[in-house]
C-alpha cells in the first residue's frame, strides 16, 4: 500500500512538471512573433548537439527559448544589427534524423562568432525578411548606407 502511494506521487509530480513545461511553451508562442527552430548548442560530435526550441522575435532581437527548459531567459539571443546569414544548406548524415526533411541549416555570423541554426524552409523566407529590414548598412540589411551629400549654396 505504501508503494503505491509513494508511486502515486511520483506520477503526479511528472505531471504537475509535463504541464509546467507545457503552459510555458503557451505563454511564449501566445504572444506572436514565435518560430520553431533549433540551435546548435555543441559541435564536438558531427551532426549532434542541436537544442529545439522557440524563436521568439522582440524588436532587434530574436531570443532562443530552450523546449525542455524551466528557465524564464532565453538561452541564446542574437541582434539583428550584429547578426548576418552566411551560407544555407540541408541536413546531412545524423542531422537528417534529429530534424524534419524540410527543415534548412542556416550558418550564422555573430561579430566573431559562427553560430548555426536551423528551422522550416517557408519559416527562412520570414526570417530572412525580417533580417533585411534592419536599420540600413547594418551586417544583416541588405542596402549599403547611403551617403548624403551637402548640396551647394544657391547664389
Amino acid at each position: 500500500m505504501r508503494v503505491l502511494g509513494v508511486i502515486g506521487i511520483c506520477v503526479a509530480a511528472l505531471l504537475v512538471v509535463l504541464l509546467a513545461i507545457f503552459l510555458r511553451r503557451r505563454l511564449l508562442m501566445a504572444g506572436g512573433g514565435t518560430i520553431r527552430l533549433q540551435v546548435r548548442v555543441s559541435t564536438m560530435v558531427p551532426g549532434r548537439g542541436w537544442s529545439s526550441g522557440i524563436g521568439q522575435f522582440v524588436d532587434d532581437e530574436l531570443r532562443f527559448h530552450r523546449m525542455f527548459s524551466f528557465g524564464i531567459r532565453p538561452k541564446r539571443v542574437l541582434n539583428r544589427r550584429t547578426l548576418s546569414v552566411g551560407c544555407r544548406r540541408l541536413p546531412a548524415g545524423p542531422e537528417r534524423l534529429t530534424m524534419p526533411g524540410h527543415w534548412v541549416i542556416l550558418l550564422c555570423t555573430t561579430g566573431s562568432n559562427e553560430l548555426e541554426i536551423a528551422m522550416a524552409e517557408s519559416t527562412v523566407t520570414g526570417f530572412l525578411s525580417w533580417l533585411e529590414a534592419g536599420p540600413p548598412g547594418q551586417p544583416g540589411s541588405v542596402a549599403p548606407r547611403p551617403t548624403i551629400t551637402p548640396r551647394p549654396a544657391e547664389r
